[in-house]
């Protein structure tokens, strides 16, 4: 009996998500034409699979389980985004900038519920719940226009990590409003966690988690890389729970951890797919509780809260990021971005109502409410760059617009070269590229390598090329050319696709092994493709028509056009006929050979006049080495003296003859 009605929850459980896929994807495909994002795709699919919608979802627990991973997965990718550096960087964004929009939002707040009649408590817990914005559609929305690094994307970030983190204090709070006496108890448990939380933090981060992952890369076991990384983020995240605190909070300590090693750029691709997938679970989860019959009966008011708090929180948003020193025009953007409703705020709404402060009738008002202001987020966001210019316009007249001062604090390399592999043939790039004076960085999978060459200095990072994420962070947008000399035929191809993908404009050169990989790699993208076996063949070539005494021209001639056919010339069996047939009269009967004058030989001594060579043997000395000292062209008067090395010139018989007498 157990089994079978476990065997029914299952098949229930995979009904729902095989209708909310089916609702989703076909709602992605109309938005997109119409450019609306894909967060609003997940709201409205939410809604139409729930009970308020067409009633096709009834586990809404599971779709909440999956909900909450991607809220964890995604702040775990922050953490990952933002390590501890990054945060002391923008300081003045999460302490300045938070503290003043958290404030400032319950302040005004507060003030207008008590205008309507709503008493102090209620009202300053009001204040807390629109206090907080949603750092799950904000950063994805942001991330999708890669804005996260401009200055309003920093300075969004660091406001967002600073409500993050205020939340503990507003749960612990939420209890004493509601008028119960047991949060001593729980403000000590929280207190001895969060002690602990620190502790294992730091000694993760110091010691295990690097070591762990140095092992995994060393292997290049992938499986063993992504368990240990997603290992990582459920258990402190796990960790965090059981102290009271919030999971996305562990979660995001778990990307800090490994943010500080060499291997966040790996890790960060590695979870992608599975933040992205539950992510959308958590949007969807949102648009399932959207009660639209309550939205139909109340659309004056809930319509009245919606202005009012994209306003509120626009004007502390704005205000907030300019007291943080940010220009005007990146104020508006971050205030337009922070004009929402956070998920953070449901948790702390569940609280209060769970402690019967908050009733179901101003619970759903607020779902309503933060819904809404959840699905218009993304085309305000989409919007901030059109409309911040006339918006900031009153601020310039106040302050200087510093944009081009703040665009510029964190900028990469430009026009740079991006090297893929740093063995034998990678590390000769990169000296060609510090002979030449250009900038550049090295991705390399080979972990060793990567922290011994850091630690000279080199620009390398560690992380497999054919990830999106991997590339981006080594400036792909903005480099001139990538060289891929890596010995593995379908990484390379997966590389060279990706690439061309981020940088349409990018130069690709690839160095593969075999001929038969070079039409693949050019259908994919690559500019120009070296194959090993012939380059060996070509480099052969030359030496020998050098031996010969072709001249350089005719050699460079040569080559150029064995390249240009795509290698033809050596790879056909019956060989056409090119236009070099005039080599072979190129080609005298002569050779250059270097001799050694022995202690008795009959040239020892004598001046070069003296020994009648030329005109006995028909053989030239056109260069005599003497120790270190070279003569180039000797005149008559110059002595041979024993162990010198002479450079002669005429056929090979006249030379025997005149050096074996």
């Amino acid at each position: 009996m157990i089994g079978q009605f476990m065997e029914g929850q299952l098949a229930t459980l995979f009904t729902g998500i095989v209708v909310v896929f089916l609702i989703a994807v076909l709602l992605l495909i109309v938005l997109y034409r119409v450019k609306i994002p894909s967060v609003v795709a997940f709201l409205i699919a939410g809604f139409l699979a729930g009970p308020s919608g067409l009633g096709l979802i009834t586990n809404e627990e599971s779709i909440s389980f999956f909900a909450e991973l991607g809220v964890i997965f995604l702040l775990f990718t922050i953490g990952l985004e933002f390590s501890v550096s990054r945060i002391f960087k923008s300081r003045r964004y999460v302490l300045i900038g938070g503290v003043v929009q958290v404030l400032s939002t319950i302040v005004i707040f507060t003030a207008l519920m008590q205008i309507t009649g709503m008493d102090l408590a209620h009202a300053f817990f009001w204040g807390m719940l629109v206090s907080l914005s949603s750092t799950a559609i904000v950063m994805k929305v942001l991330a999708d226009r890669m804005e996260v690094d401009s200055p309003h994307g920093r300075a969004t970030l660091g406001i967002l990590i600073f409500q993050d983190l205020i939340v503990i204090p507003m749960v612990m709070i939420t209890p004493v409003l509601a008028g119960t006496t047991d949060t001593d108890v729980s403000l000590a448990r929280l207190l001895i966690g969060s002690f602990v939380i620190i502790a294992v933090v730091y000694v993760a981060a110091k010691y295990v988690v690097p070591a762990l992952l140095l092992h995994a890369a060393r292997l290049k076991n992938r499986e063993m890389f992504l368990f240990i990384v997603m290992g990582t983020c459920l258990i402190v995240a796990y960790l965090t729970s059981e102290f009271g605190l919030s999971m996305a909070l562990g979660a995001f300590l778990a990307g800090i951890i490994i943010s500080e090693s060499e291997y966040s750029t790996h890790a960060m691709s590695s979870i992608l797919p599975f933040r992205d997938l539950f992510t959308s679970f958590f949007f969807i989860s949102i648009g399932m509780i959207f009660n639209l019959q309550f939205f139909i009966e109340n659309p004056l008011i809930i319509a009245e809260l919606v202005l009012l708090v994209i306003g509120v929180k626009y004007a502390t948003g704005t205000l907030a990021s300019l007291l943080a020193g940010l220009a005007p025009r990146a104020c508006v953007m971050t205030g337009i971005s922070l004009a929402q409703v956070g998920e953070f705020s449901f948790v702390l709404a569940t609280t209060g109502t769970s402690l019967g402060f908050f009733a179901q009738d101003s619970f759903q008002l607020f779902l309503d409410v933060s819904i809404v202001t959840m699905g218009v987020a993304p085309l305000l966001i989409g919007l901030s760059g059109k409309i911040a210019a006339p918006l900031s316009s009153p601020l310039c007249r106040i302050m200087p617009d510093r944009s081009h001062v703040e665009e510029t604090e964190e900028q990469g390399p430009e026009d740079h070269i991006i090297i893929v592999g740093y063995g034998l043939n990678g590390k000769n790039v990169a000296r060609s590229a510090d002979i030449a004076g250009v900038p550049y960085r090295i991705i390399e999978m080979n972990p060793d390598t990567v922290r011994d060459e850091k630690a000279k200095g080199k620009p390398i990072m560690f992380g497999d090329a054919a990830q999106g994420e991997v590339l981006k962070k080594a400036g792909i947008a903005k480099a001139r050319v990538l060289v891929i000399v890596v010995n593995d035929p379908f990484g390379t191809q997966q590389i060279v696709q990706t690439a061309r993908m981020l940088n349409p404009a990018i130069h690709i050169i690839v160095r593969t092994r075999y001929m038969g990989e070079v039409a693949t790699l050019m259908d994919l993208g690559a500019d120009e493709v070296i194959p090993e076996e012939f380059e060996t063949a070509v480099e052969i070539f030359t030496r020998i028509l050098y031996t010969y005494l072709i001249p350089t021209s005719e050699i460079d001639r040569l080559v150029s056009e064995i390249r240009a056919g795509g290698y033809q010339m050596l790879r056909s069996i019956n060989t056409p006929s090119y236009s070099f047939d005039d080599l072979r009269v190129l080609v005298p009967d002569v050779e250059m050979r270097t001799i050694r004058i022995a202690e008795d030989s009959q040239y020892a001594g004598k001046m070069l006049k003296e020994t009648m060579i030329r005109s006995t043997y028909q053989v030239s000395i056109v260069a005599i080495r003497r120790g270190q000292q070279m003569t180039v062209s000797p005149g008559g008067d110059e002595m041979l003296c024993g162990g010198d090395l002479v450079m002669v010139l005429g056929s090979p018989e006249d030379i025997i003859r005149a050096f074996s007498a």
